[in-house]
């Protein structure tokens, strides 16, 4: 995940936001489907949750900072102007003072059960939460590693729950979530990755591969040995959601075609081999143990990257396969002090554009050091969960209509069989009609509005639909007004 600061960042947060749109076509251009029907069903069902929960949590929390990023050694907005200030003179004492953080992570607060039963009033259906991150940092036990939360040098080590990605693994189950593990390919720590034999550069691996092919597939080796340890000893698991998309295997073309980009959007141009872990290897391993498993290879275009996940961004117009925008509630991934949180209304909004383009929502919400949500993160998911417990209808398991807006304040969702149709007010009609010219109803249709059952009176005009809107409704939601139409 890329950086998201606080306000006093705001000019660096609109740069990266023109540098993502501007990519973001490219990016999301191109799909492969799973040619295995029962991943293609298993896409069907995903697309019918619609409303996800993404956690980014690690040892950085302690300090308030982005997620990973301060210790890669690129002059990028998000490293350099996201690290702890005053921490250290140089980079290489900034690093070892960043892994260090192991030693203070002490999270008493962790408390699972009360995530998953706030995100369950929401209206949240799966979670996705960050096993490890690119820093290396492990959020489970796994025995390849002692960077992990569960080492006896990490304080937290000592609690029954240590192992926190079992926990929230459970707790979520428990309330019939799907259930995400968020895993890095990149690993910043292992010296599989970054071999301190040299000097790390970028954020790829830091040596010739092809000049030393042994210690590349001893990398492989432990990414695989990892993953299968989260889809062997974690119960259910539904989706794989790996990220760090540079990470790949690139063809002899694709090597020569990275060395001649110098633009800001080659991110591996500095060190442009492939990068190849076996990913036809691992998804036959990890489906060995977790048979309909979704696999997302974030950013990198074939049939294991079985969704697409436009990031801190909404398509257009939506895309025409399936595809998750994961967004953070507030300015930044990870926890950060006084960070400002998106309002319900904005955040209801955002989940009725992207659910009318097809599309899900991944809302990302950073545990503080202690263990704990920000209270407002709380208090927005009770907003959105009193939303949707009158408009949910028009949301679960339903399906891009033939157009997805009348315009900015007009949207759109239909049934799977087609057969009921939904229009999304954003504000309340204070004239007290609305005129739709973009979905036209048969004569004997039924139109109501969700938290009512007053059937409400329509006319076909000359230029469209217009439906009379009493007033008196305006109390039946709030935020966003859902008319339900229903063609008998």
């Amino acid at each position: 995940m890329k950086f998201f600061k606080t306000c006093s960042h705001t000019f660096l947060i609109l740069l990266f936001v023109i540098f993502f749109c501007t990519n973001a076509s490219a990016q999301h251009n191109e799909y492969y489907p799973d040619p295995d029907p029962v991943i293609q069903k298993r896409l069907e069902e995903w697309q019918d949750l619609k409303f996800g929960l993404l956690m980014h949590w690690g040892t950085y929390s302690q300090w308030g900072i982005v997620e990973s990023w301060s210790i890669c050694p690129e002059d990028l907005s998000w490293a350099t102007g996201g690290r702890k200030k005053g921490v250290a003179d140089s980079y290489n004492e900034y690093v070892k003072k960043y892994t260090n953080l192991k030693t203070t992570f002490n999270p008493t607060k962790f408390n699972p059960e009360k995530w998953a039963q706030a995100a369950k009033e929401a209206g949240m259906k799966y979670m996705i939460f960050t096993t490890k991150h690119h820093d290396g940092f492990c959020m489970f036990d796994t025995k390849y590693t002692d960077y992990k939360i569960t080492d006896k040098d990490c304080p937290f080590s000592t609690n029954p729950r240590a192992n926190v990605t079992k926990e929230i693994f459970n707790a979520f189950r428990k309330d019939n979530f799907w259930i995400g593990a968020y895993f890095s390919k990149p690993d910043w720590h292992s010296d599989y990755y970054w071999w301190k034999k040299f000097p790390a550069t970028d954020r790829n691996a830091n040596y010739s591969i092809q000049k030393h092919p042994d210690q590349w597939k001893k990398f492989v080796d432990f990414t695989h040995n990892q993953i299968n340890e989260l889809m062997s000893d974690y119960g259910k698991v539904d989706i794989l959601w790996l990220d760090g998309g540079w990470v790949r295997k690139k063809t002899d073309e694709e090597v020569k075609e990275a060395l001649l980009d110098t633009s800001e959007g080659s991110r591996w141009a500095r060190n442009p081999q492939s990068q190849d872990i076996n990913m036809p290897g691992l998804v036959k391993e990890v489906r060995s143990k977790q048979p309909d498993l979704i696999v997302v290879d974030r950013a990198v275009p074939g049939e294991y990257q079985n969704y697409l996940t436009p990031e801190q961004h909404i398509p257009e117009t939506g895309l025409p396969y399936p595809w998750e925008t994961c967004m953070t509630m507030g300015n930044s991934w990870s926890y950060v002090p006084g960070d400002v949180y998106k309002s319900a209304d904005v955040l209801v909004n955002t989940l009725v554009d992207i659910v009318s383009k097809g599309g899900n929502y991944l809302l990302n919400i950073g545990p503080g050091p202690d263990g704990e949500w920000d209270p407002v993160a709380y208090q927005r998911l009770k907003e959105i969960g009193d939303w949707m417990k009158i408009n949910s209808e028009a949301i679960y398991a339903t399906r891009m209509y033939t157009v997805f807006s009348e315009n900015d304040h007009i949207h759109f969702t239909q049934s799977k069989d087609k057969k009921t149709k939904f229009i999304f007010l954003s504000g309340f009609p204070d004239s007290g009609k609305v005129l739709i010219t973009k979905m036209p109803f048969e004569k004997n249709a039924q139109v109501t509005m969700l938290g009512s059952n007053k059937n409400l009176s329509w006319k076909k005009t000359s230029v469209g639909i217009a439906i009379n809107i009493p007033s008196s409704l305006k109390t039946a939601s709030n935020y966003v007004w859902v008319l339900k139409i229903e063609e008998k």
